[in-house]
């Protein structure tokens, strides 16, 4: 039996039509912002809701094959870049600094304008075809969740920043947890700690409510049930789930709002090393 990983076939329109959604969803979001919310900090250590903008306006122009307006040299050193992604990131935000807020509007309409031509034109074969992606070889189709789930965890970036909460569940969310969920394994076994023969189960409440069961036997993995009750259970809003793993903020300021139930030391543990996103 073969070990090869299977490669992640996702259906084009409807992932296609959840992406597109975004993009109007963040159309309408920046739409209604003041000069001083584009300039309010976000979550994202060194960027401001102009600098999320701009990185979104760069990963997208990347992928139509435009290259970043400053070049690598001209890009400051800044302690919140730590790897490569990080430092081409900086290329687009760096050079888009100077712009005003209506211009990166501007140029992010543009850029999406293109994106979705260019979607629209493909078939499932096209998504189905092998490409690198963020999370390594797979699919341009499991590329395209990725997106969506980088522009949809930026969405709610921008709304922490400037205090407009916003839909938390539907299609784009639902993508967005399963990206989520490919790497909670990581998060539980390698940052957790948590040992061999141990379960962890994610009690989510609120818009993306359910159980996520991990189990650790060579190594910690996603399950779709339990022999028995888990080790350890972490019971939480799925918004305070989706922001602990994405490092928007820390177990220690929602203390409050996270119960343990089992082994609360482990879930402790877990609770505050969830952050693995890049």
């Amino acid at each position: 039996m073969s070990d090869a990983k299977q490669p992640t076939l996702i259906d084009r329109e409807p992932l296609t039509a959840a992406l597109f959604e975004e993009w109007d969803v963040l159309d309408r979001l920046l739409a209604g912002l003041t000069d001083e919310q584009w300039a309010s900090p976000t979550p994202l250590p060194g960027w401001t809701v102009h600098d999320v903008v701009a990185h979104l306006i760069g990963i997208e122009s990347m992928l139509s094959d435009v290259e970043p307006p400053v070049a690598a040299d001209e890009v400051p050193d800044s302690p919140h870049v730590r790897n490569a992604i990080g430092a081409f990131n900086e290329r687009w935000v760096t050079g888009l600094r100077s712009h005003s807020h209506a211009e990166v509007l501007s140029g992010f309409r543009d850029i999406t304008r293109t994106r979705r031509a260019a979607l629209s034109a493909m078939t499932q074969d096209d998504f189905d075809a092998p490409s690198m992606t963020p999370v390594g070889p797979d699919t341009y189709g499991r590329f395209m969740r990725t997106r969506l789930f980088d522009c949809w965890f930026h969405e709610h970036d921008i709304r922490d920043a400037v205090g407009l909460p916003g839909e938390e569940g539907g299609p784009r969310a639902e993508y967005s947890l399963v990206e989520l969920i490919g790497g909670l394994g990581f998060a539980v076994g390698k940052k957790g700690g948590a040992p061999q023969g141990s379960t962890v189960t994610f009690a989510l409440t609120g818009p993306l409510a359910r159980d996520i069961h991990i189990a650790v036997d060579g190594r910690a993995a996603v399950v779709p049930a339990l022999d028995g009750p888990a080790t350890t259970t972490l019971r939480l809003d799925s918004r305070l789930f989706t922001r602990l793993c994405g490092g928007r903020t820390s177990a220690a300021d929602h203390s409050g709002e996270i119960t343990i139930l089992g082994d609360e030391a482990l879930g402790r543990q877990i609770a505050n090393n969830l952050a693995f996103t890049i």
